[in-house]
């Protein structure tokens, strides 16, 4: 019997019920990673060794007649910017190739308390800088349901790996929805919570003000799940939230009856994709049929939230990546003197998009252009936060496309940044308001591809969130279905 197609709230029953063990399933899911790796490319780094430890650990446990943790003995995959004690954290950048961390991100001490069986760590665009995972220094990885397409970004390996089955779960970070449109284009539930729900300290920076870590997927169960086990104050991190975690497992329950969703007409415009506007408005209607009550709403500041973003999260990242410079830690190149040497450490060691965003970054922040630009942009941002706290005034969920089209072919916007960054223009927004949000599978395009519906929630309301998409989710059998990956 293979294992590796089962969420884990499944696997979870059959462990603790004895009827199979940690060590084969960890070792069926590994056969799934070889089977697929070639073809996928959804890793950087597996520990293979160390994962098949602690599932003897799991299975010695369960055998004494103790309770196991809901993700104990399931394995999962870790992006490769959180770091991971003893494990290299590459960042899929040369910069940081041999860099092995001597701590552990706090949402890997959550986890690990949690006792699951880590995998490996995951592919990414270079420093989570891209949407297509095609920017990785070391390979690209490619979608499990059309391997000549790409799987989203920044956190594609993630995603990849979830929907190929070579892991049962995994963490991404989303900074501009590097968790939310690969998981549309992979056809897994991916989450962005509120910004601060989940401890930043430990993850790689890109962007400070926007970055978040959160959940990837093959069920809203799990979903619930991996966010309960990863979310909560942390003392290291100064911007993550004191407000109490609620227990999201409640909210896994089919009612929206009375729930109010708002529909921006601003998301429904001219360019995106027939199909995925199709498939998103039936799950409307199917909302709506299942008791909710839809009402159209204005975001009036959407249409500059691409640029706004463009601003901020390159001028942040300009400054986070000031830091890899040759002589603290990461890689170094020698030169003649020491600004020779930093020169050309970055140089050859950073990838061609982090070095454009860190030269817009530079030039947003530099004199004579900091008011035009990055304060400027501040000044929107603010604004395309006061259109959602209007909204929200009127409804309890919004809900949108996660992205305007399908997943596209590799190397089809390699030669056009900005057609890429237009990918992101509907989920920008939930970063730059700091507020959460799902991506679930809602349909497929004539060429089979994953079309993801995005719902997003009020501050720290993940728990509505969490309930709407449980209960669209139950109505529907795309949650059940799983890519066909042929060695």
């Amino acid at each position: 019997m293979r294992l590796y197609n089962k969420p884990a709230h499944e696997l979870h029953d059959l462990l603790a019920k004895k009827e199979i063990s940690s060590v084969e399933l960890t070792k069926d899911v590994l056969a799934r990673l070889d089977e697929t790796e070639n073809k996928i490319q959804a890793y950087i780094d597996v520990t293979r060794e160390t994962a098949l430890q602690e599932a003897e650990k799991a299975d010695k446990k369960i055998a004494a007649g103790e309770a196991i943790s809901y993700f104990e003995g399931i394995p999962g995959a870790i992006k490769d910017n959180i770091c991971t004690k003893g494990v290299k954290t590459t960042c899929a950048s040369r910069m940081l190739e041999n860099f092995v961390p001597p701590y552990n991100a706090t949402v890997m001490e959550k986890l690990q308390a949690e006792r699951p069986v880590i995998l490996g760590k995951a592919n990414m665009d270079e420093f989570a800088m891209g949407g297509s995972t095609e920017n990785s220094a070391f390979h690209p990885t490619h979608n499990p349901w059309n391997a000549d397409c790409v799987p989203g970004g920044s956190s594609g390996g993630s995603a990849a790996a979830v929907a190929a089955g070579s892991a049962i779960w995994a963490l991404g970070s989303d900074t501009g929805g590097s968790i939310r449109q690969p998981a549309s284009f992979c056809g897994v539930v991916g989450m962005k919570p509120t910004y601060g729900r989940v401890s930043r300290y430990g993850l790689v920076a890109f962007a400070s003000s926007l970055d978040q870590i959160g959940p990837l997927t093959r069920d809203v169960t799990d979903c619930a799940h991996l966010l309960q086990t990863i979310a909560g104050n942390d003392k290291y991190d100064s911007t993550s939230s004191a407000s109490e975690v609620p227990d999201y497992t409640i909210s896994l329950v089919e009612d929206v009856k009375g729930l109010k969703i708002g529909i921006p007409k601003e998301f429904f415009v001219k360019g995106m994709d027939a199909e995925v506007e199709t498939a998103v408005r039936d799950a409307i209607r199917k909302l709506e049929s299942l008791g909710a009550n839809v009402q159209e709403i204005s975001l009036p500041h959407t249409e500059y939230a691409i640029s706004v973003y463009y601003l901020i999260a390159p001028a942040e990242a300009a400054t986070n990546l000031e830091r890899y410079d040759g002589v603290s830690y990461g890689a170094r190149v020698d030169g003649v003197d020491v600004v020779d040497m930093m020169t050309k450490t970055r140089s050859e060691k950073f990838g061609e998009e982090v070095k454009r965003r860190i030269l817009i970054g530079n030039y947003a922040l530099s004199a004579g252009y900091y008011d035009a630009y990055y304060l400027k942009a501040l000044k929107v941002r603010r604004l395309i936060k006061e259109d959602y706290d209007k909204a929200f005034g009127q409804v309890d969920v919004i809900v949108t496309p996660t992205a305007p089209t399908p997943a596209y072919k590799i190397g089809e916007m390699s030669n056009d940044p900005l057609k890429m960054y237009l990918q992101d223009i509907y989920t920008v927004p939930l970063n730059l308001a700091g507020l959460p949000g799902i991506s679930l599978p809602c349909g497929y395009s004539s060429q089979k591809l994953p079309i993801g519906l995005q719902i997003i929630g009020k501050p720290l309301d993940e728990a509505t969130v969490l309930r709407t998409a449980y209960t669209y989710e139950q109505s529907q059998s795309f949650h059940k279905e799983m890519a066909e990956v042929k060695a």
